[in-house]
C-alpha cells in the first residue's frame, strides 16, 4: 500500500460537503482535516502498490462537487505512530 496526502481547495461554503463527499464515497480514504491557508482541506488515503495514481486523483477526487484545486503528495516511508 501506498501513502497519499491530498490538499483541496473547495468554492466558497463547500469545504463540509467536500469532506462528507469524500468519507461518503472514497473507499481509500484514511482520514481528512479542515485546514487554514491555501487550501481547505488535506486528506489522506492508501491506494494498492499497483493502483494508478493519476487516474484515483483525477477521477475520483477532482470531479467531485465543489472541488476547483487539488495538491497531491506521494508518501514513503512513515517514521512513527500507526503506518498501515
Amino acid at each position: 500500500m501506498k501513502a497519499i496526502f491530498v490538499q483541496f481547495k473547495c468554492r466558497p461554503g463547500r469545504a463540509y460537503a467536500v469532506a462528507d463527499a469524500l468519507v461518503s464515497s472514497v473507499e481509500e480514504i484514511s482520514e481528512v482535516y479542515s485546514t487554514s491557508g491555501q487550501y481547505d482541506l488535506l486528506a489522506k488515503f492508501y491506494l494498492d502498490d499497483d493502483r494508478d495514481l493519476g487516474h484515483f486523483v483525477t477521477e475520483q477526487l477532482q470531479t467531485l462537487d465543489g472541488v476547483t484545486d487539488t495538491f497531491t503528495t506521494v508518501a514513503f516511508k512513515a517514521f512513527g505512530g500507526a503506518a498501515r
